[in-house]
């Protein structure tokens, strides 16, 4: 026996044998157990061929998208990741693990907040709790990032590899974890005239698995995908995914370390030495445009005409905390629930043309805040997107009389 499980190429079959067992029926727990009585720890680079296999001689995507958690659950503990290469930081494996970290606790809170909803004792408790539940879920749905990211970045350079059956299968799981996200927001939109028992079936019909979708997504990642993946594309290809990511944005998480490997060709470098960009009334460097808008006394964030946050200054002393996590995200999930129906009166707005500018003041800290919102349009008054600015008045608000002289001290 040990022979048969030594040979690589006996050891796939045994275990695409096992895995067929489960496509007729047979228990998960007890082909779990054959497993590991038999092959004691499966390589992940085998599942990653075994399943690549499967689609090869003619098993249905639509049957092994059915089996992946079945097979999942039952190799759960039972795969070897001991040969497996790690990621540096800033390399994208190590921001997707990262990501990963922060989608789990995110679903850790979930987990306790379904806890609590066990012992709801009245419908007037059900609000408070359904607020903080879609609190986390909206951070939650910023996984749609971290997918599109292996969809169209990851994905593509696996395909040129020759591995099209796993992508095509998580991408897959991909899309019934958004069906399942989804289905979560519309039952939590319903929260307010739910009674308990309808509160705690939406908990486990509906929330449970909306979560536990992601949960068992970053199961996959971390024991087949990754480890596969390191063993499989170049460092070149891994930088062209690192310059691109900054255009889908990232989740839960902004990598905060340049990641350039050695030999390696920056084939999306921005501008040449000499290159600006050029205006029409006037030109910047890179380097110029980007300082000038860190430099400027007010804090501008932009949302595109798809709700999509795009960029936010950078500079010394922001009114409101951004990081990179935002980027790509729709400006919805960027505020509480309490006051979503107000962003998207904004937006509806200044999509129709009905208005082009909203402005807030508000007390915070001590200090004196205006908060403007402005719908950007073309020459042709054809909606951009709405550039939010923000700005500090409190000492500007002070100011009497005239000030001709130079004076630094004001």
């Amino acid at each position: 026996m040990s022979e048969l499980i030594n040979n690589a190429e006996k050891r796939k079959q045994l275990l695409k044998h096992m895995i067929l067992q489960l496509h007729k029926g047979e228990a998960p727990e007890s082909v779990r157990k054959q497993l590991i009585r038999l092959m004691g720890q499966v390589p992940y680079n085998d599942v990653v061929a075994v399943e690549q296999e499967l689609i090869a001689e003619g098993l249905p995507q639509e049957e092994v998208l059915k089996l992946c958690d079945i097979h999942t659950a039952a190799l759960d503990g039972a795969i070897d990741l001991s040969g497996a290469r790690t990621a540096p930081a800033g390399h994208p494996v190590h921001t997707f693990k990262e990501e990963n970290r922060a989608l789990m606790r995110e679903v850790d809170e979930l987990t306790t907040l379904y806890d609590q909803a066990e012992g709801l004792k009245s419908d007037e408790e059900i609000p408070e709790l359904f607020f903080e539940i879609q609190r986390h879920f909206n951070a939650l749905s910023d996984v749609e990032k971290h997918y599109l990211r292996k969809e169209n970045l990851l994905f593509p350079f696996l395909e040129k590899h020759g591995i099209t059956g796993p992508p095509q299968v998580m991408w897959g799981k991909h899309d019934e974890a958004r069906e399942l996200l989804k289905a979560a927001f519309e039952a939590l939109g319903e929260s307010k005239t739910m009674s308990v028992d309808e509160a705690n079936t939406v908990v486990e019909m509906v929330l449970k698995p909306a979560s536990k979708a992601v949960e068992e997504m970053i199961g996959k990642e971390e024991e087949i995908l990754f480890p596969m993946t390191l063993d499989t594309l170049t460092d070149q290809e891994w930088h062209e995914i690192y310059n691109q990511s900054i255009e889908i944005g990232f989740c839960l998480y902004d990598p905060d370390v340049e990641w350039k490997p050695e030999n390696v060709i920056d084939e999306t470098a921005a501008t040449p030495a000499e290159g600006k960009i050029q205006l029409p009334s006037g030109s910047f460097t890179v380097e110029e445009l980007t300082n000038i808008l860190n430099t400027i006394p007010f804090d501008l964030t932009f949302v595109d005409k798809d709700d999509k946050v795009r960029f936010f200054t950078q500079g010394k002393e922001r009114i409101f905390s951004r990081n990179r996590a935002i980027l790509g995200r729709d400006v919805q999930k960027c505020h509480p629930p309490s006051s979503l129906n107000v962003v998207e009166r904004i937006l509806d707005d200044f999509k129709s043309g009905k208005q082009d500018r909203s402005a807030f003041w508000i007390q915070m800290d001590g200090k004196f805040i205006m908060i403007e919102y402005f719908a950007m349009r073309n020459e042709n008054g054809e909606y951009l997107g709405t550039l939010e600015v923000s700005q500090d008045l409190t000492e500007k608000r002070q100011l009497e009389g005239e000030q001709r002289l130079l004076d630094y001290s004001k």
